[in-house]
């Protein structure tokens, strides 16, 4: 070939995970980013195929499976106004649950086909000057997940009188999220993050309800370990993981974090800082019960680091000055491990 071929920047991604019978996951992904040839424009299509099981064989009939299934593509774009620091993802998504006496928590569903159609979209503005140890700007999303409103079409269905199975074999719900960081130098080296979050999960026919899927689990470090089964892992150090979720899955939560930051190697090798916080959070089953200075609250330090081999790691310990739900005592120290992701 002469020249010879080259590409554009696409990137095909093909990943297989799995601890045995207990978990598998296998995704493939597509991204072009430069849709069009003229603006940074990124197209990304993705499918998968997740399984997750209490480790029994499949032909045993003690076995408890919960299979997803999906598709989705995305296109990230950077707009003009307001300002240059604006994008907005949007992403249309199919997803079919397939459980098989999987424990979900919530109205003895633990059997059926659940499918899900959604539309979501992600408004942000990043003003940053680093994206590892930020000294200056802000941060800010908002998002929003939302399905179609089937039940609202068919006037001819009792709703209430349905099984859990049939009542969810259409997964309807609207989900709202805010995120928001502001980064502050006090000197050179020191900063100040704080940051907050709020995120609500509705639904569009009082008689159906919110599905079991998409919600809420509030507590500990974040980290997902191999749970796929549609909720949102919120960290709150302090407290055990998902120690703070109603019964099936909270619908509305809210979080609030201060940090002071101190970095001591900054180079492209290795990026180090420690760090003191405060954060406080809760999580609740309805709109009703809401209230917003009722938080678990926190303390605590922790260590950061990054390196481009490995990404971002590091260790917190925390101690919870508030029970967990039905405990009389603070939920006391915490030590929580970080792969990937901040608080």
């Amino acid at each position: 070939w002469q020249p010879l071929p080259t590409g554009d920047g696409q990137t095909i991604n093909i990943r297989a995970q799995s601890n045995g019978l207990y978990f598998q996951s296998y995704n493939a992904s597509f991204t072009e980013p430069w849709l069009g040839g003229k603006k940074p424009n990124s197209f990304t299509g993705t499918i998968y195929h997740n399984v997750q099981s209490n480790g029994v064989q499949a032909s045993d009939p003690n076995r408890q499976s919960l299979l997803i299934t999906g598709i989705n593509f995305g296109l990230g774009q950077r707009l003009k106004w307001p300002d240059d620091y604006f994008t907005l993802y949007q992403g249309l998504e199919f997803r079919r649950f397939n459980l098989n006496n999987f424990p979900t928590g919530f109205l003895n569903y633990n059997k059926g086909i659940s499918n899900n159609v959604n539309y979501k979209f992600t408004l942000g503005r990043n003003n940053t000057d680093v994206p590892i140890f930020p000294t200056r700007g802000s941060q800010i999303s908002f998002a929003a997940e939302l399905t179609p409103p089937f039940s609202l079409l068919r006037d001819d269905i009792d709703y209430k009188s349905l099984s859990s199975e049939e009542r969810f074999k259409l997964v309807e719900y609207h989900k709202w999220k805010l995120n928001a960081d502001w980064f502050a130098p006090i000197t050179s080296k020191l900063v100040i993050r704080t940051h907050g979050e709020f995120g609500y999960l509705g639904s569009y026919n009082k008689d159906l309800g919110l599905p079991p899927f998409e919600r809420f689990y509030v507590g500990g470090d974040g980290l997902a370990n191999f749970v796929i089964d549609g909720r949102e892992i919120i960290g709150l150090r302090g407290y055990t993981n998902n120690s703070i979720t109603p019964g099936g899955g909270g619908a509305l939560y809210n979080k609030y974090v201060f940090e002071m930051r101190y970095i001591i190697a900054n180079n492209p090798s290795a990026q180090v800082f420690p760090l003191i916080f405060m954060e406080g959070g809760n999580n609740y089953d309805n709109f009703w019960d809401y209230r917003a200075f009722n938080l678990k609250r926190s303390a605590g330090a922790g260590l950061r680091i990054f390196m481009p081999m490995f990404g971002l790691m590091g260790v917190d310990v925390a101690y919870g000055f508030d029970p967990e739900p039905n405990g009389a005592a603070a939920s006391g120290w915490q030590t929580h491990f970080i792969i990937g992701q901040q608080f």
